[in-house]
């Protein structure tokens, strides 16, 4: 298999219909791993191109006639994306070969005269690789890191620069695996041992007792111990959102935006297997998945409900703790989720409403002495501390529980989980825990 020709239709495909590149790569590496090759570079090259779009584009219009490379089309774009992010980002790849492997992909995915141009390009770019960055600072932290220039200037008028440049930078590194350790299955003590045996490194880290951290990825998810269920990967931010939720034996829990679940599948494991959690989600795929997940890990006590979160019924004050994981802007996730920072059309203050009413909606489902959790992977305050505190001001039924009373008091603020990627090394995430008083 051509690793650069999979990459370049996985790229091309994610920038011309919006998609995002975690499928498309698994069905490759899958191909990849069939033919006894290494799917790490397919997943660097992705990956890095789609993040540092903005910048590669902002390269490429400066050896370039910039009003008709604006309206080049995509595939001839990606060509130079993919071997202007070789030559810059990737030490391990010979210049000449960067530029020869995608002047041949040019010639026999398109044709002669593309394959002239893209030659053309790259070599101009080796004779002279000096490009400039504009000098007003949001433009140039947007361009030089590869954020769209709207984010950037919304990062600023909430932090300084030194912060908002190192935070996009961290977003720009590969990310670590985080692994957690399924207590229904094992201890972490003797999961860390059998790595050890393997030959397979994995740290521990104070934030949570049931994580681990590792940068062989590779070795870890092509290990049997993952199919036989005795770890999930979840990024530790998430981790502690369920460790502030506290789940106890014989609970009932209800995750009304349950996804993947990631975190209903934790919920499973801290109350090892007993009392009930009901786990909503409308996505059919993505409770078919949670399925997978809970079988995997053999968690048998999940109810599985395929609904509308705003439409599940009957509503009754019926649970100890409900978890809300709301859709939100996801500021907190773009070092995993490259795709995501570029999804300029996102409708910040409609978020913002369905923030408000999952809120709303998840109460009523709170019994008296119970918990509500609400908790987003974003950074931004607006879907963060001003809902918490909009809604103690109108909900006075409610009060907060300070965070570090459950989780470590490096990861929380002001009563809340908050994590910040670059200072953290984790996914950005909020979290408050709510009590609903005893009548």
């Amino acid at each position: 298999m051509n690793i650069r020709q999979e990459a370049w239709d996985i790229i091309v495909k994610v920038l011309k219909n919006n998609m995002f590149s975690d499928k498309l790569l698994t069905q490759s590496a899958k191909k990849l791993h069939k033919a006894n090759e290494n799917p790490e570079l397919l997943y660097h090259l992705v990956k890095g191109v789609i993040k540092m779009q903005l910048l590669l584009e902002h390269i490429a219009y400066q050896y370039t006639d910039k009003s008709k490379f604006k309206n080049t089309d995509i595939k001839i774009k990606v060509l130079i994306y993919l071997a202007l992010y070789q030559i810059i980002f990737c030490e391990s790849i010979p210049e000449h070969a960067a530029v020869n492997e995608t002047v041949e992909l040019a010639n026999k995915k398109l044709n002669d005269q593309v394959a002239g141009f893209v030659n053309a390009v790259l070599r101009a770019y080796l004779r002279n690789p000096q490009y400039k960055l504009p000098e007003d600072t949001a433009e140039r932290i947007s361009i030089e890191h590869s954020f769209p220039l709207e984010i950037i200037k919304q990062w600023l008028s909430r932090w300084d620069e030194e912060q908002v440049e190192y935070l996009a930078m961290y977003y720009n590194e590969s990310p670590k695996l985080y692994l957690r350790v399924n207590t229904l299955a094992t201890q972490k003590e003797k999961l860390i041992k059998y790595f050890e045996k393997k030959s397979i490194k994995v740290s521990q880290t104070p934030a949570s007792k049931n994580m681990l951290i590792s940068d062989d990825a590779k070795a870890i998810l092509n290990d049997v111990s993952y199919d036989e269920g005795y770890f999930t990967i979840q990024d530790i931010s998430a981790a502690l959102v369920i460790e502030l939720l506290n789940p106890q034996f014989d609970n009932s829990i209800l995750d009304l935006f349950a996804g993947r679940g990631g975190k209903a599948s934790y919920i499973a494991e801290l109350m090892q297997n007993t009392g009930e959690i009901i786990a909503v989600d409308k996505i059919p795929h993505k409770i078919k998945e949670m399925k997978q997940t809970l079988t995997r890990i053999q968690a048998n006590n999940v109810k599985l409900i395929t609904e509308d979160a705003f439409k599940f019924g009957p509503v009754a004050p019926m649970y100890d703790g409900v978890l809300l994981d709301v859709p939100c802007s996801g500021w907190g996730v773009f070092q995993k989720k490259a795709e995501l920072r570029w999804q300029e059309k996102q409708n910040i203050p409609e978020l913002i409403k369905l923030q408000e009413k999952a809120l709303l909606t998840g109460a009523q489902f709170v019994k008296p002495g119970g918990f509500l959790v609400y908790s987003t992977c974003t950074i931004n305050p607006l879907e963060n501390e001003a809902q918490i505190e909009k809604f103690l001001n109108s909900n006075p039924n409610f009060k907060l529980i300070p965070a570090e009373t459950l989780i470590p008091k490096e990861y929380t603020e002001s009563g809340y989980l908050k994590t910040i990627p670059n200072i953290h090394h984790m996914d950005g995430a909020f979290a408050a825990k709510l009590m609903k008083k005893l009548d």
